[in-house]
């Protein structure tokens, strides 16, 4: 389910990109503890599956390279 251009990625750039990934997720959930308010705690958890979805995917990108 990846596009060309994360297939296109070096191995440096796809691991950059999963560690904004999960410093992303990790400042989203410091701000959904904070957060106040029903509709922000949606936004915000919907932020969070986006960027979880997202590094799951370059994970397994990930995983298949390190395999061949």
């Amino acid at each position: 389910m990846s596009n060309n251009y994360e297939d296109s990625l070096s191995m440096d750039a796809l691991n950059e990109r999963i560690a904004i990934l999960e410093d992303n997720i990790r400042q989203l959930i410091e701000q959904a503890a904070a957060a106040s308010g029903e509709q922000n705690e949606s936004r915000i958890a919907d932020r969070i599956s986006q960027q979880n979805d997202e590094l799951d995917r370059l994970l397994n990108i990930r995983e298949s390279r390190q395999k061949k």
